[in-house]
């Protein structure tokens, strides 16, 4: 299970319990594979930013999505912190699903920003992305 990708903790309790460990058995294997370096919220939140950055998701989605898999905010923190750029991002994934013409009216533009929006980005991001200075 652990050869495959990252898994937070938690995850990897959840997975156990399903397979009929008790809670013992189960928090000393973590506690064993925590001192391994096997298993890490860190390392865990670092790869999801990453795969979420890659398919152009914002800050505020992940944010709550590894709050979501019991990822503590101080590890979601500092994996945020490592990507720097998501006005970039922003501007990046509009262009990606909309194309480099900005919408003309009212409706479309409402719509690209609700689109950033439900993909976590914040309102200075989605307007950077929407900016005519591009």
């Amino acid at each position: 299970m652990l050869a495959r990708r990252e898994h937070a903790v938690a995850e990897v309790r959840q997975k156990l319990v399903q397979r009929g460990f008790d809670k013992e058995r189960i928090e000393c294997a973590i506690a064993l594979f925590q001192q391994e370096n096997l298993i890490s919220d860190t390392r865990y939140a670092q790869a999801y930013v990453r795969s979420r950055v890659e398919r152009g998701y914002g800050p505020r989605y992940i944010e709550q999505a590894l709050a979501a898999k019991h990822v503590a905010i101080e590890d979601t923190a500092i994996a945020l912190e490592s990507f720097g750029d998501w006005a970039d991002l922003a501007l990046q994934t509009r262009v990606r699903r909309f194309g480099n013409e900005l919408p003309a009216d009212y409706k479309a533009r409402a719509r690209q920003m609700r689109f950033l929006q439900r993909r976590g980005f914040g309102h200075d991001h989605i307007r950077h992305a929407m900016a005519e200075d591009h």
